[in-house]
This record gives structure tokens, C-alpha cells and sequence, in this order.
């Protein structure tokens, strides 16, 4: 107690010495807060976790124990560093094949397919709908015969990891994987595959939905049931806050909006009888990584320790060893600017960096020229060159969760997860994140943070160098990544060749199995891999199913 009284004198004579005549002359002015709107005090001391009750044991305790605040790994990155993805498609599956290789080339762990939007949104690439957006944003995904020219060259057992935003076609992208691996006879206990399959942060952020929010979610847990049963090592749901994070929610609405997710896809899945050890030992989680960078290392903790505790409550979990999951950290697209590119290379190994003191699992790294093209080669190998010196050269490695007992960051964190908790109990409250989507919660809440994320850039508040300081006429980068127009005639004229060729019977048969499978309310994976491995295409299966379950239209309130 004398310790304590000691420490709060002395932390009132520097208030008074220092801070005081600080504030009397002009310096400082004003509440500092980071960017999701918590109030930053100047010093931090014990007496800041004495006053939120902080407990070591309870509330960090050790890497790899229950509430993993530390991390899933007792020993971190000490004897391997994170997994290096890199999200990388454009133009036709022939051009991507050649990034994919390349990145590999370059020590690329593994990597994530970017799918154009028409594919997403489950549209062929003759649909009128698709025209202007083929190749754009991702690489188009017709049918097998894509996938087949996407791998020719790569057994899909050689990366570490495959993965992909597949969500709302993610039972065709999961027969379409196996399908593949079953042609190139590779084993599929070999192969490691990861999709996002997070349908409902659609509805609530991203809005490339297909179906109502009900059936989709349905379709997600039929992924899951199905790996479980056949592909237990796989990870067939990456829930995914990134997107929501992008779409302008703060901290603790990306933590809380995502355990509602997992919360509505684990509940789905107990409903369908899904083995819950298998589901949760898969589980993997996708956030961006900002450049608040205190802020987004306790937000990793946060997310950690808060999902712990409320699987552990929710579900009566007794083994510590389910409570954790897999972080996939992902630089915030949200951050680079257009306006002196070049400095986004910075803000990218800021980035980084907290997502490696965070201890996440998995981190991509997004490239400097991201908010002007798809990017280059030569970026992208920036990027991935930016991980491995992180990695590498800085000592990062060295020590598990070096900022664990920061008397700031351990604030930061206790913050966040009340903050986020509050959210969650709100969500739960109304019915679940269904309901809330229904209802326009998310939206609604997501559209006032974006507004005053905006407001402070606009006002200059919030300081974006080369935006809106430190602003200069510059040269524009001399390589831009182009599109080239030919390729997506050059897709038409592929997908039309596939029609003619394939046994179109065959198809109309196992398209009427995949519209059988969808009335009886049975797991549509088995018979959509049969339409997949006939040479249906991704637009007919996805019109099978909306015939069956409509096509959701949003309420007005995106």
C-alpha cells in the first residue's frame, strides 16, 4: 500500500510540474484519442490497471493458455515465423497462374485467390450483368476447366496454404478444389485449403450476397459439415472482420460484429450435427491490421481473450485447447493512399510489425500500389520482401508477446474487449446477427463510424500525409498494372468453347440433382461437386439454387 501511495504522489507532482504548465501555455490542447475514440491518457502507470482491475493470471497469463491474450503458440514465432500469404488474381486464369508462380519463386508461403466480382456474385462471364468487371478485381472462375489452367503447373499440395474469398459460391469453390486435386492425383490429406466462406459478412459490410441471409448461412455450415466429416485438416470457415473493419467500424465493432458471426455459424453447425471439436480446431479469423498501431495490437488481444471467454460461457467448453483459433492478419487496404504512393510501403510494415507483436498466425501484406491498380509484380514482391525482413532482421521473433504487462497496451486492451463486449451482448440481445442484419443494426452502425472516420480526415483532425498534409505536386508512378480488354473476350470465347464441348446431358442431370438436394434441405456439396466435375458452370449452379431459394434485395438501409 505505501508502494502504491508513493507511486500516486509521485504521478501527481509530474502532473503538476510537467503536464500543467503544458496545457497553461497552449500545448497539448484537447482529449487525444485513438481511432476508434478511446480517450489516450499521457502516462500510464500501475495505478491505470489497479483502477480496471487487472489481473495478470486472469487476464494475460501465458502464450498458448487459456484466455490466449498471448497467443495460440506457447513458443510464438521462435521456431517458425508467421505463415506469408499474398492475395493475388487478375485478368484471365492464364495471367494469374504466372503471378502465382512467381510468387512462389520469391518464398511466398502460399497465397489467396482474388476472385472477380462476377464470380462472387455467381454470374458467368457472359452474363450481361458481368460486362466492364471481368479480370478487374480478381481472376474469373467459370468452371473446372479455369481451375485446372489457374494450378497447371502447381500441385495443389506444393503451397503451405490455398486460400480464398469465396463466400457466398463457397460450396462450389470447396467441389471445385477437390474436384481439381482428384485430376491432378494429389492427395487431398496433402493439400492445406482455407476458405473464407463468410457469407454473412456480406450482408452486414461487403454486399456481394446472392441469396437471402437464411439459406447463405445455411450453404456456409453445409461447407463446414461437409470438410468435417471428410477433411477434418482443412479450415472451411475463415470469418472475416477485415471487411468490415474496410466498410468503417472502429475496433471494437470489428472484434463484435465477427464473434456474432462465428457465434450464428457455430450454432448452424451444432444444428446440423457438426462435430464441435473438428469445427473449432479449424476456425480461422480474418482482420485488418491499421495504422493505429497500439490500438491494433491490442485489438488482437482483445479478440483473443474475448472469444475465449465466450465460447467457454456459451458452450460449456471445458478443454482450453478449443478456445483459440487462427489470426490471418491483414494489412488495411483502407490506409494506402493514391496521393504519394510510395509512402504506403511504410504504412504497410507498420502494419506488419503490430500484427507480428499481436502474434497473429498469418499475415498478408498489401502493396503500395493497391489504391491506383491491381498490383505489379515488382509491388508485390515489395510486399513479400517488407515480411521477410519483419521476420528476418528486426528480432520480432525472438520473444512471445513482447508487450504483454505494457501498462498502456494492457489498458487498450481491457478497453476494447468491454467495448466490444457491449456490442456482442446488444447483437445477441435483438436475436443474433440474422436478426441484426434483418433490422439494419450493423449497417446503421457501421454508417455512423464511417461518417466520422471521414469527418476527422475531412477536417483535418486526423492527419493523412500527402492527403491532407504535406501535400506536393508529384509525379504519377510510371507502372500501372493494365488489364488488358482482349482478355475478356478472350474468357467469352473460352467459356462458349466449354459448352460446346462438354456433355451438356450430363450437365442438365446433375443440375437437376443440385436443385433436388437444395428443396430436401439435405447438404448441397455432394451434388454440387458432381455438376463441378460435369463442367457446370459456377452461373448455372448459382441460378439452380436461386431458383430454390430467391435472390436477396437489400432493405434500403446500405
Amino acid at each position: 500500500m505505501g508502494s502504491d501511495n508513493n507511486l500516486e504522489r509521485l504521478k501527481c507532482e509530474w502532473e503538476q510540474n510537467s503536464v500543467r504548465p503544458s496545457l497553461e501555455h497552449g500545448e497539448n490542447k484537447g482529449i487525444i484519442c485513438t481511432s476508434s475514440g478511446i480517450e489516450v491518457s499521457p502516462l500510464y502507470t500501475p495505478l491505470d490497471l489497479e483502477r480496471i482491475g487487472f489481473d495478470y493470471i486472469r487476464d494475460v497469463g501465458f502464450p498458448g493458455k487459456f484466455p490466449f491474450t498471448r497467443g495460440k503458440e506457447p513458443l510464438g514465432y521462435r521456431e517458425k515465423p508467421w505463415l506469408m500469404l499474398q492475395y493475388a488474381g487478375y485478368g484471365d486464369a492464364e495471367e494469374t497462374n504466372k503471378r502465382y508462380r512467381y510468387l512462389l519463386s520469391q518464398g511466398a508461403g502460399g497465397f489467396s485467390v482474388a476472385l472477380d466480382l462476377p464470380t462472387q456474385l455467381g454470374l458467368d462471364s457472359d452474363d450481361p450483368l458481368a460486362e466492364g468487371e471481368i479480370g478487374k478485381v480478381g481472376v474469373p472462375i467459370d468452371s473446372l476447366l479455369d481451375m485446372e489452367t489457374l494450378f497447371d503447373g502447381i500441385p495443389l499440395n506444393k503451397p503451405q496454404q490455398i486460400s480464398t474469398t469465396a463466400n457466398a459460391i463457397s460450396p462450389i469453390w470447396l467441389a471445385m478444389l477437390i474436384a481439381l486435386a482428384e485430376k491432378q492425383g494429389v492427395p487431398l490429406d496433402e493439400c492445406r485449403f482455407r476458405i473464407q466462406n463468410d457469407v454473412l459478412k456480406e450482408f452486414i459490410a461487403r454486399g456481394l450476397y446472392i441469396f437471402p441471409p437464411e439459406p447463405s448461412l445455411s450453404l456456409s455450415t453445409d461447407v463446414i459439415a461437409y470438410c468435417a466429416e471428410n477433411y477434418p485438416h482443412w479450415s472451411p470457415l475463415t470469418v472475416c472482420g477485415y471487411h468490415i473493419r474496410e466498410a468503417g467500424a472502429n475496433a471494437a465493432q470489428e472484434i463484435a460484429f465477427a464473434i456474432a458471426d462465428l457465434i450464428a455459424y457455430v450454432d448452424d453447425s451444432i444444428r446440423k450435427n457438426v462435430n464441435l471439436e473438428i469445427l473449432l480446431q479449424s476456425l480461422t479469423v480474418l482482420f485488418t491490421c491499421g495504422i493505429d498501431f497500439f490500438e491494433e495490437i491490442a485489438k488482437f488481444r482483445a479478440l483473443r481473450r474475448l472469444w475465449a471467454r465466450t465460447l467457454q460461457e456459451r458452450y460449456s467448453i471445458s478443454d482450453p485447447d478449443l478456445l483459440s483459433f487462427n489470426i490471418l492478419s491483414f494489412s488495411a487496404g483502407s490506409t494506402l493512399t493514391a496521393q504519394q504512393p510510395l509512402n504506403n510501403i511504410v504504412r504497410v510494415a507498420i502494419e506488419v510489425l503490430a500484427s507480428a507483436l499481436a502474434g497473429c498466425d498469418y499475415i498478408h501484406a498489401s502493396s503500395m500500389d493497391e489504391a491506383l491498380c491491381t498490383p505489379t509484380e515488382n509491388s508485390v514482391k515489395m510486399s513479400l520482401r517488407t515480411q521477410q525482413i519483419i521476420a528476418n532482421e528486426t528480432g520480432v521473433r525472438r520473444t512471445v508477446d513482447p508487450l504483454a504487462g505494457s501498462y498502456f497496451v494492457e489498458s487498450l486492451t481491457t478497453e476494447l474487449e468491454g467495448r466490444a463486449k457491449d456490442y456482442l451482448h446488444s447483437i445477441l440481445e435483438m436475436g443474433g446477427t440474422i436478426r441484426a442484419i434483418e433490422s439494419g443494426y450493423f449497417q446503421k452502425e457501421l454508417s455512423k463510424s464511417a461518417y466520422e472516420l471521414n469527418r476527422q480526415i475531412e477536417e483535418g483532425d486526423r492527419v493523412l500525409v500527402g492527403v491532407n498534409q504535406y501535400v506536393e505536386e508529384e509525379e504519377p508512378l510510371c507502372e500501372l498494372l493494365r488489364v488488358d480488354p482482349i482478355l475478356e473476350d478472350k474468357q467469352k470465347r473460352k467459356l462458349n468453347k466449354l459448352r460446346e464441348g462438354r456433355h451438356n446431358a450430363a450437365v442438365r442431370e446433375s443440375l437437376g440433382r443440385v436443385r433436388k438436394a437444395a428443396q430436401s434441405q439435405v447438404n448441397v456439396v455432394p451434388s454440387i461437386l458432381e455438376a463441378v466435375k460435369a463442367y457446370a458452370t459456377v452461373g448455372e449452379i448459382c441460378a439452380t439454387l436461386r431458383e430454390v431459394y430467391g435472390e436477396h434485395k437489400s432493405e434500403g438501409y446500405y
